[in-house]
């Protein structure tokens, strides 16, 4: 899922910018493009009214792994007229392990839509189950973060 690979050459820490998001751009719906740029530019505003405080996002957005993702794998895919889910079986491995250091392996739900230009991400639902990290689906972070860059 070419989504996923532009990922793994991402920075992987927080909301992407404009040329961040350009390189997504061929892999997710306008509404999840809109969506992320709505979000930057909450980001921006929470910085400019915040300025001694640490990001709104910090860590990977496209995954509940704060460090974000290594290897990745696409799972069963179930579509319905233009949408569609994909189980995603994705894995963190440090690339630099010490002897504690255990892999971290999970399963996300992508949503797909498909338009004129093929099928596109619409949103993730998180299928982490620690603590620390994204819960809950892609969109619902991007507007909660979107609700709260005035607090």
């Amino acid at each position: 899922m070419g989504f996923y690979q532009v990922h793994q050459k991402s920075s992987q820490g927080g909301n992407p910018d404009a040329k961040q998001r350009a390189k997504y751009e061929l892999y997710i719906s306008p509404g999840l493009n809109k969506l992320l740029a709505d979000s930057d530019a909450a980001e921006a505003r929470y910085a400019k009214a915040n300025p001694d405080s640490p990001p709104m996002m910090e860590g990977d957005l496209f995954s509940p792994n704060f460090e974000g993702i290594s290897s990745f794998k696409v799972g069963a895919c179930i579509a319905k007229g233009a949408a569609a889910r994909c189980k995603m079986q994705l894995r963190y491995a440090d690339a630099h392990p010490r002897p504690q250091d255990k892999p971290v392996d999970w399963t996300d739900t992508v949503t797909l839509v498909k338009n004129a230009s093929g099928w596109r991400v619409d949103d993730i639902a998180y299928g982490g189950t620690w603590d620390f990290g994204n819960h809950g689906t892609l969109k619902g972070v991007l507007k909660d973060m979107i609700a709260n860059a005035g607090k």
